[in-house]
């Protein structure tokens, strides 16, 4: 195997960073690595013809290696009663509250979890996320809209009448 010292460098340095993405776009730590590891192999084999960002190039091989893999049966995760939350909040609740929403968004359909992720956990503009999904800013935008829309009605996310009192 041919070495290349900057594609060794990168990955030491990147995958923390890399390893998140995955796990925001799969939401399970083991399927995100395998995620990140078979973008990093298709990465490799082109790592000397990348010409400007090899961390766009990567996180761009990340997203459409997400997109083409077929949902898997055993990905999926069926909901369960939550117990009653304390009087008083700790971290518990709050790790309860990112379980419901990482559970929320692994719902929507894989293109508007995408946009989602990439508009918000990674911050892109609409004009980037577009181009990373090779897609209109009009798309986006719908994409965006309708992922908010299931959001806000799904009731996993709603407080109960009794967390309200």
């Amino acid at each position: 195997m041919a070495e290349r010292p900057e594609f060794d460098e990168f990955v030491a340095v990147r995958s923390p960073a890399l390893l998140r993405t995955a796990y925001l776009l799969t939401g399970n730590w083991a399927t995100a690595e395998d995620l990140l590891q078979t973008s990093l192999t298709s990465c490799w084999r082109g790592w000397s013809r990348i010409q400007g960002s090899p961390e766009a190039y990567v996180q761009t091989a990340i997203l459409r290696t997400y997109l083409s893999w077929t949902r898997r049966l055993w990905t999926r995760e069926t909901p369960t009663e939550l117990l009653p939350d304390p009087a008083q909040r700790d971290a518990a609740t709050d790790v309860d509250e990112r379980d419901l929403v990482w559970s929320a968004l692994a719902r929507l359909p894989r293109r508007q979890r995408a946009v989602v992720v990439l508009r918000y956990y990674l911050d892109l503009t609409e004009d980037e996320t577009a181009r990373l999904l090779g897609v209109t800013v009009g798309t986006v935008k719908s994409q965006n809209s309708k992922a908010l829309a299931t959001l806000r009605i799904d009731s996993s996310l709603r407080p109960s009448l009794d967390e309200v009192r």
